[in-house]
């Protein structure tokens, strides 16, 4: 394997990887104006992260077994597009319910990317280079929470809650293609 192509899988898997933490946290400094705006209260819009909680948990359950069944390709771009259509959901929800449900399908869909790419380390790298890859990825996974809110209340006080999730769904995309490509 070359470098160039190591260091794109490894770009690829880690940006999998962050997808979850990213729809987690960076929407979080949004509460306030997603309550306003849906009028309701922060308690409610909190229900949604529960809601994703409860489904990036089940969506773990169900695509390790999806992923070895079919292969990492297929149940991989059905979930990142459950996650991109989902993601456009919440952008434009008008309701609390409405987010409060578009945020779980989103979990299990945002679930294949971290799924796929706990599995495509041992599919992809000698035996030798999984625990290096593994770490990195570990690092944006610790990263990612950190970052996220920071660029999540950047982007709410500029362009408003609903474009977090517009830039989720470009991550979501970018995720798409270039497991893709």
């Amino acid at each position: 394997m070359t470098q160039k192509k190591y260091y794109s899988l490894i770009l690829i898997l880690g940006s999998l990887t962050a997808l979850g933490p990213f729809s987690i946290d960076m929407y979080l400094p949004g509460f306030p104006a997603i309550a306003a705006d849906l009028r309701t209260n922060t308690s409610m819009v909190a229900l949604s992260l529960s809601s994703f909680f409860i489904g990036i948990s089940a969506g773990q359950l169900l695509y390790g077994p999806l992923l070895d069944r079919f292969g990492r390709k297929k149940p991989l771009y059905i979930g990142l597009l459950v996650y991109i259509l989902a993601s456009a959901g919440c952008a434009f929800a008008t309701s609390i319910d409405a987010l409060i449900i578009l945020r779980f399908i989103q979990a299990l869909g945002s679930c294949a990317a971290t799924v796929a790419a706990v599995a495509m380390v041992r599919d992809l790298f000698p035996v030798k280079e999984n625990a290096k890859v593994f770490a990195l990825l570990m690092l944006v996974l610790g990263v990612s929470p950190m970052i996220a809110p920071t660029l999540g209340g950047y982007v709410t006080v500029a362009l408003g809650w609903h474009s977090i999730f517009l830039i989720l769904l470009g991550l979501g995309a970018f995720n798409l293609i270039a497991s893709w490509l």
